[in-house]
């Protein structure tokens, strides 16, 4: 038997903490150019949903924000979003989930996670957003 194994087990585990992730599904063709932004009131940086909105725009949509606990059918196409900090040496993001509806149905998403001691995870929220964005929405809105 290999006695290194319990430690490279427990290598594997704490290295498994310390990765970023990062899944996006892109959105494909979208019935309308306007975008209702379901207000996430949990989400206390109130900058994520201006910086969110903000980049939606430069993507071409015109954006409309709704209150929160409005139906993903409010408006031909939704966004959600969802967004966690914690403090590790400054305030960090660890957490942003980004999804589109269009008629109620999914239509794309991005999730993005960071563990505790990721170097990378100290990137300015709003340069993640965009990224996030840029990458559900590859091309710009017509």
């Amino acid at each position: 038997m290999n006695s290194r194994l319990p430690a490279y087990a427990l290598l594997a585990a704490a290295l498994a903490g310390c990765a970023i992730h990062q899944d996006v599904k892109p959105v494909g063709s979208l019935p309308a150019r306007q975008i209702c932004v379901i207000e996430n009131p949990a989400v206390a940086q109130d900058e994520f949903l201006q910086v969110y909105m903000r980049a939606l725009r430069d993507k071409g949509f015109e954006v409309r924000q709704i209150a929160p606990g409005s139906p993903l059918t409010a408006c031909p196409v939704t966004t959600t979003y969802n967004a966690r900090w914690r403090w590790h040496w400054a305030l960090v993001m660890y957490l942003a989930e980004l999804r589109v509806y269009s008629n109620g149905q999914s239509a794309g998403e991005a999730r993005y996670t960071s563990g505790r001691e990721a170097p990378e995870q100290y990137i300015r929220a709003e340069t993640k957003i965009r990224e996030l964005v840029d990458q559900m929405f590859p091309a710009r809105v017509q």
